[in-house]
Parts: structure tokens; C-alpha cells; sequence
């Protein structure tokens, strides 16, 4: 039992180290990709534009959600004019980050993750260092980049999808005071404690998800059974990954 628990901490420290210099190579074969932009641009497209529906409803819906909730929560106390604060903040300290980390991570972070996958198993990337072209400063850079850039992008509409719909069901269908609404909302949230801190757990969550899309696919089997578990693996890792960042960061901005 000793050896196997020695064999477990001496494996998961080989793995860790070998991710960690993993992470720090894609960071310097990045720092490259301002010579070639279109790159970049195309992963945005295909990262960011085809989670763009699904974050947006997805925002809309906890803002329906938010909308209910918060007033019946504020009309214990008589304050229900304070319910786009209470959306807002939601939404920018907590839930637009997180729930968008883990969209994308459903969503774009399995779609990078199969997609290096099949190009390993297709041994397209053996291809590339045979024809002396990096695959990770070609391939892994460009995606991970875009990935860190398309997330607060992502957030920010999740957000204000959201925002809307705690409009929508708070001042439309329950009838609160619409200026009351939107007053309260501005004088109570502040661009840099509230919309800042959010704007960097959307960064963070950005840089822990698209390396862990990216590092799974690549170190995947070269099978279709390979491809499965990183996907799976993907899914696991980073939704964890979030929540577990998402403790550190409120931890550190909130103290």
C-alpha cells in the first residue's frame, strides 16, 4: 500500500511539472503570434461566436431567474427597489464568471479538446514537426490565446443578457419602479471592486480552462477511446478548476 501511494505522489508531481512547463512554453510561443494576427482572429471566431448563443440564453435565463428570486427575497424587507443591485452584483461578482467559465468549458473547451485529439490521431502534428513547423506555437498558441481573450468578452455579454432579463421579469412582469431599478443599480456598483474583480476571475478562468482543453487533447491517446476520456477528462478538470480558482480569487478580493 506504501509503494502504491508513493507511486501516486511521485506520478501526480510528474504530471503537474510536465503541465506547468507545458503552460510556461505555450505562454512563450504566444508572446510570437503578433506577427500573425489572423490566427488569432480565426480561433475568437470559432471559439467565441459559436458559444455566443448559448451564453446569451443562458444569461437570460438566470437573470429571469435572479429576477424572481431577489424580489421575493427583498419583500421580506421591504426593499424591493433594490433589485437591480441585487441582479447586477449577482451577476458581475459571482455568477457571470463562473457559469460562464463552465459553459465554455462545456462548450468551446470540448470542441479544442477533440479537435487536437483528432488532429494527433490523424498524426497531422507529427506532420507539422516533420515539415519543421511547431504545433504548438502554430496550432496550441493561436487557440489558447483566443480562448483568454474571448472570455471576458463572453462574460460581459452573459452579464448584461442577464441584467436584461432581471429587467424584464423584475420592472415588466412583478412591477417594480424602473427607475428605482436602474438608480439603485448605478450608484450601487462600482467599476473597479465589482465589474474589475469580475472582469479578472473571467481572465483567470480563461488562461485554467483553454490550457486544460488544450493540454488534454494534446497529451490524449491517439484514439477514438483517447479522444473520449480527454474530452471527458476536460469537462471534469475545469469545471473543479473553476470552482476551486473561483474560491481563491473571492477569498483574495473580498477579505
Amino acid at each position: 500500500m506504501i509503494s502504491r501511494v508513493g507511486q501516486m505522489v511521485r506520478q501526480t508531481s510528474e504530471d503537474l511539472g510536465y503541465a506547468t512547463r507545458s503552460f510556461f512554453s505555450i505562454l512563450a510561443n504566444a508572446a510570437g503570434l503578433w506577427r500573425r494576427p489572423r490566427l488569432v482572429t480565426d480561433q475568437i471566431h470559432f471559439i467565441g461566436n459559436y458559444s455566443l448563443v448559448i451564453i446569451a440564453v443562458s444569461g437570460l435565463f438566470v437573470g429571469f431567474v435572479l429576477g424572481y428570486q431577489g424580489y421575493y427575497t427583498l419583500n421580506r424587507y421591504g426593499s424591493e427597489e433594490a433589485l437591480g443591485l441585487l441582479v447586477a452584483l449577482s451577476l458581475t461578482r459571482e455568477l457571470g464568471p463562473v457559469v460562464t467559465a463552465l459553459l465554455f468549458a462545456g462548450r468551446a473547451g470540448t470542441s479544442l479538446t477533440a479537435e487536437i485529439g483528432l488532429m494527433k490521431a490523424g498524426e497531422q502534428l507529427a506532420a507539422m514537426e516533420m515539415m519543421a513547423v511547431n504545433p504548438m506555437q502554430r496550432v496550441i498558441a493561436p487557440r489558447f490565446l483566443a480562448g483568454v481573450i474571448a472570455m471576458p468578452i463572453l462574460t460581459a455579454i452573459f452579464n448584461a443578457t442577464g441584467i436584461i432579463g432581471g429587467y424584464l421579469v423584475g420592472v415588466k412582469l412583478i412591477g417594480v419602479d424602473e427607475g428605482s431599478f436602474w438608480s439603485q443599480m448605478q450608484a450601487g456598483v462600482d467599476v473597479w471592486q465589482d465589474i474589475g474583480n469580475g472582469v479578472i476571475k473571467s481572465l483567470v478562468f480563461g488562461f485554467a480552462v483553454t490550457f486544460v482543453a488544450l493540454f488534454q487533447g494534446y497529451e490524449a491517446s491517439p484514439t477514438p477511446e483517447g479522444v473520449a476520456r480527454a474530452t471527458t477528462r476536460t469537462v471534469v478538470i475545469s469545471s473543479l478548476l473553476v470552482l476551486w480558482l473561483d474560491f481563491l480569487l473571492t477569498a483574495w478580493m473580498f477579505q
